[in-house]
């Protein structure tokens, strides 16, 4: 259950070209590996009444997307330092929810564009408004 302290960081791998059998084999794989990241407090499939207009969904969940629910901001380098080092050079988009209700949509597909999209994100974070 998420706090009002939480932030929540919303996963989408449907950009990395794989067939809806292996992008949810890809989410499945996934799950029980950002977990164990430190500072995760719970990662999810992303239901079907969460998901953006035009994704697709099976039984219940959206393909290819998951959600992680984060203590703090302090352990956001250790979410994103996971997905760099996991899809490197491979496209993913990032959708950070601050405790404030505020979104930002980020992409990556880089090294350097993971490094660039985590300092946005903290940047993002830093202006959040306590609740």
């Amino acid at each position: 259950m998420m706090a009002t302290s939480d932030i929540q960081l919303i996963i989408s791998l449907s950009e990395l070209g794989l067939d809806d059998e292996e992008l949810q084999a890809e989410v499945e794989n996934l799950l029980p590996q950002i977990r164990e990241v430190d500072g995760v407090e719970d990662a999810v499939p992303v239901e079907v009444a969460e998901i953006p207009e035009n994704s697709k969904s099976l039984t219940g969940y959206a393909l290819g997307m998951l959600k992680t629910v984060l203590i703090d901001k302090g352990h956001l380098k250790n979410v994103f330092g996971f997905l760099r080092d996991r899809f490197g050079n491979k496209p993913i988009k990032l959708v950070v929810k601050a405790p404030d209700g505020r979104e930002l949509n980020l992409e990556a597909s880089s090294k350097e564009e993971f490094a660039f999209a985590m300092q946005q994100a903290e940047d993002f974070l830093n202006n959040t408004k306590n609740i």
